[in-house]
């Protein structure tokens, strides 16, 4: 049996080491005692989308962790379930949430970034859902405050149109990332690792909305732990490589303009922009171009069919190749 949060050899749904994570010493199952949501119970699923605010369109739903069980919940949840989306617009739809989970495993295992913790859940039925522990809840159940980027910078349906969630740049969030956070440098650092881990793994749509800043007990901010983590492409193939331009005119730049997409050099000047060591830029744009075959062992456990363990790998070794020296 594999766990359904670390692709580990287990003897139940989840290993004992993420079980521990995910629900502390409750003993919670794979299979959720519900039904996916259908027509006739959409509306009461609908129900228990009123209290989150973790941004995002795709349905989410809030759930609580009572009697060794998660259950759907109005207030008070400390989980998000993801099942797969309603659009008919996209492509491998069934594949979303095993999508994500390998993708948030991807960041914390391979390249240590900071996630948090989730796992690939069953409905009743058998279709998959994604799961993932919230982070904004505090240990009494209350919530840190905690604002995304399009809410920093002041942007909304309103003041920016339908797409304001894509108005913007990376570099204006590292900007504010310097303006806000006390420790910026690390933060900075992890922000540019996590923009080069989404166009290595063809993630288009980090916009807005996909960072936060948190404010912990002690008055600080913080950039939060990465979220909403996903090849897009395998389910919208005709995307923008990015959601967000690097920096202002960044086409211009000598590769991107010869080449018509990002390069090694493209992130290096993002980096120096972001005011970060180029030596360390470097190590961290290496560090993708030496984990190709830990990708591939993990890609290889990973929930998602054959077919599509082999296109997400194609794209991976894709996008690493115009990281290398150009």
């Amino acid at each position: 049996m594999k766990c359904q949060a670390c692709y580990g050899e287990s003897t139940n749904d989840f290993c004992p080491a993420c079980r521990k994570r995910l629900f502390g010493k409750a003993r919670v199952g794979g299979t959720l005692a519900f039904a996916a949501p259908d027509q006739s119970t959409l509306p009461a699923f609908q129900a228990h989308t009123k209290q989150l605010s973790i941004s995002g369109m795709q349905l989410k739903y809030s759930l609580c962790l009572q009697n060794n069980a998660l259950r759907l919940c109005d207030t008070g949840g400390s989980y998000i379930l993801k099942p797969v989306p309603t659009y008919r617009y996209l492509t491998n739809v069934e594949a979303a949430p095993a999508n994500e989970h390998l993708t948030m495993q991807l960041a914390s295992r391979v390249f240590g970034i900071s996630t948090a913790p989730n796992a690939l859940l069953y409905f009743a039925g058998g279709q998959p859902a994604y799961l993932v522990k919230r982070f904004d809840v505090k240990p009494d159940g209350s919530r840190y405050l905690m604002e995304d980027f399009a809410q920093i910078t002041g942007r909304s349906r309103f003041t920016h149109g339908a797409e304001f969630k894509y108005a913007g740049s990376y570099e204006e969030i590292g900007t504010l990332i310097k303006q806000y956070v006390a420790a910026s440098m690390p933060a900075l650092e992890r922000f540019f690792q996590l923009i080069v881990f989404n166009y290595a793994v063809c993630n288009g749509d980090a916009h807005l909305r996909n960072f936060s800043l948190l404010r912990t007990d002690d008055g600080e901010y913080a950039l939060v732990p990465a979220y909403d983590l996903m090849s897009t492409v395998l389910h919208t193939p005709n995307e923008s490589d990015t959601a967000l331009d690097l920096y202002p005119d960044d086409i211009s730049e000598n590769y991107s303009g010869t080449n018509g997409h990002y390069g090694r050099s493209s992130f290096l000047e993002l980096a120096r922009r972001l005011g970060i060591v180029p030596a360390r830029a470097a190590r961290i744009l290496n560090r993708f171009l030496d984990a190709q075959t830990e990708v591939e062992q993990l890609v290889g456990q990973s929930f998602l069919h054959d077919t599509l363990r082999q296109v997400y790998l194609k794209n991976y070794e894709e996008r690493i190749s115009r990281l290398k020296e150009v």
